[in-house]
């Protein structure tokens, strides 16, 4: 049985106005046209629907019957309709964004703040997790779009790499704040926290001060950018740190500057290979690369 929803609105208008004259009038149709579209919805289910007497039009008990269901039935598409028409404007559905860290402090919640109100409606869900997790998420589409530290940890990924220059982040009154540039021997006989310790820009701060025979001296370790620059903040140590969350106007009392040799934190924006992003991931994932190239060299 093919039942059409004009069919269904042309039962559902002869149903209230009761003559094929109104019924034609509300839904802006001929009345030869209401006139066939019943026809063929008689003829689908099999049975009368309306007494016809002098161009009045009585509902058989049949019709009373499917009164309700037809109701519904146009509710339901109707929703289905507006339900297509935000998914197309990118105003429904769900995105999934996962962070090893680096982001998910100081970038992604306000950019998915400032994209709710572009798009409301849409529901963003934001996970922090290790990199190999993440690539893993996005590799089982359980993740729309990742952000990790590069490289990528699983083949198979569609990567975007984006190369930042790190900022030496301390407190305003600091003598440091006095420089235009941070150099590794600035750093001498000072306390720095670390990221991991063994992080790709641990490893090349550690590199620079051994080559300018400036002796290194970790106070501590934060694993998250944003974690190191709340220790500074709170203290009297310095950090090198991303530029995303170095650069971040907080009104915390910490101030960046550029250091000298370039040190450089790599991100990469994952996605999965081969199974293209729904309306409002894609238009999502164009904000993520909107919001990432001032900081990125290319």
């Amino acid at each position: 049985m093919r039942v059409k929803l004009r069919h269904l609105e042309v039962f559902n208008a002869l149903f209230e106005a009761g003559s094929v004259s109104r019924a034609a009038e509300r839904l802006s149709l001929s009345q030869p046209a209401v006139s066939v579209a019943l026809s063929k919805l008689e003829a689908e289910l099999g049975f009368r629907l309306f007494h016809r007497d002098r161009g009045f039009f009585a509902p058989t008990n049949e019709a009373v019957l499917l009164q309700d269901e037809i109701r519904q039935g146009i509710s339901a598409l109707a929703r289905v309709e507006q339900r297509a028409k935000e998914l197309r404007a990118g105003e429904a559905g769900g995105i999934s964004v996962a962070t090893n860290g680096a982001m998910s402090v100081n970038f992604l919640p306000d950019l998915a703040a400032e994209f709710q109100r572009d798009y409301p409606g849409t529901y963003v869900e934001l996970r922090v997790h290790s990199s190999r997790r993440i690539a893993s998420w996005v590799g089982s589409r359980q993740i729309d779009i990742g952000l990790i530290d590069a490289p990528v940890p699983v083949a198979g990924l569609e990567a975007q790499l984006y190369e930042m220059e790190c900022v030496c982040i301390m407190r305003r009154e600091d003598p440091l704040a006095g420089l235009s540039v941070v150099r590794p021997d600035d750093l001498r006989h000072r306390q720095v926290i670390a990221i991991t310790g063994d992080h790709p820009v641990d490893r090349q701060l550690e590199s620079h001060m051994a080559k300018a025979d400036a002796p290194l001296s970790h106070c501590g370790s934060s694993y998250f950018y944003a974690i190191a620059r709340k220790m500074v903040a709170a203290g009297t140590a310095v950090s090198v740190i991303d530029p995303v969350n170095g650069k971040a106007e907080l009104g915390d009392g910490v101030v960046w500057r550029p250091f000298k040799p370039a040190i450089h934190h790599e991100l990469a924006m994952i996605l999965h290979r081969g199974h293209p992003l729904g309306i409002a991931a894609a238009r999502f994932r164009d904000r993520v690369k909107a919001a990432l190239l001032p900081f990125s060299k290319g």
